[in-house]
């Protein structure tokens, strides 16, 4: 059996991405394709216990990295791994990268060592495609606190620590130009639907 497609979608906090996340899933079920919808941290009943944890206590910096990757560990083994097997897409809400983003863009902890945990805990396992929505902080942000009245850990962060994350992202799209599509999260939601369709048409 042919392995599955692996999807990931990436973003700052209020860029839209959640959103465009169930769209997709939907969008992908309706061509056809048996789809696992999922998220990290989480997508396993451990992985939404450190979930709860890491969005809202305070910790180590280090420790949020482990518990991160903790999680992704179970992810894989639980749900992407048999999903791809079986020839499954898989659209998963933030996955490798979201950890270069945040623990090192955001909080500063060194590219090398979440290197040595990629290789480590992931291994040769890329997305096929991952597609970063991009937005300004300014307009993120607006979002954010326009549709969560509880933020958590992470989303109370202030504009600094997002334009880190968000200059995170951008350069891994420049250095994963073959996996990574940047997307302009500013568009309308339909503008950004059709593009995503012409993306998965030519992948």
């Amino acid at each position: 059996m042919a392995r599955g497609r692996f999807i990931s979608l990436e973003g700052i906090d209020g860029a839209g991405k959640s959103t465009q996340h169930a769209w997709l899933v939907d969008y992908l079920r309706a061509q056809g394709h048996t789809v696992v919808a999922t998220r990290e941290p989480g997508g396993t009943p451990l992985g939404e216990t450190l979930r709860a944890l890491l969005l809202a206590e305070p910790m180590h910096l280090e420790t949020e990295a482990l518990l991160m990757f903790a999680a992704r560990r179970e992810h894989l083994a639980q749900v992407i791994e048999p999903a791809l097997a079986r020839g499954d897409w898989v659209v998963c809400d933030r996955f490798v990268d979201a950890s270069f983003a945040y623990q090192g863009g955001g909080r500063g902890l060194s590219w090398r060592r979440l290197e040595a945990l990629a290789n480590w805990v992931v291994g040769d396992l890329q997305p096929d495609l991952t597609l970063i929505f991009d937005a300004p902080v300014a307009i993120a942000q607006q979002r954010l606190h326009a549709a969560t009245p509880r933020p958590d850990r992470f989303e109370q962060e202030q504009s600094a620590f997002f334009e880190r994350v968000r200059a995170a992202y951008l350069r891994i799209a420049s250095e994963n130009p073959q996996r990574v599509r940047l997307i302009d999260a500013t568009q309308t939601p339909d503008n950004i639907n059709k593009l995503l369709e012409n993306i998965i048409a030519s992948n």
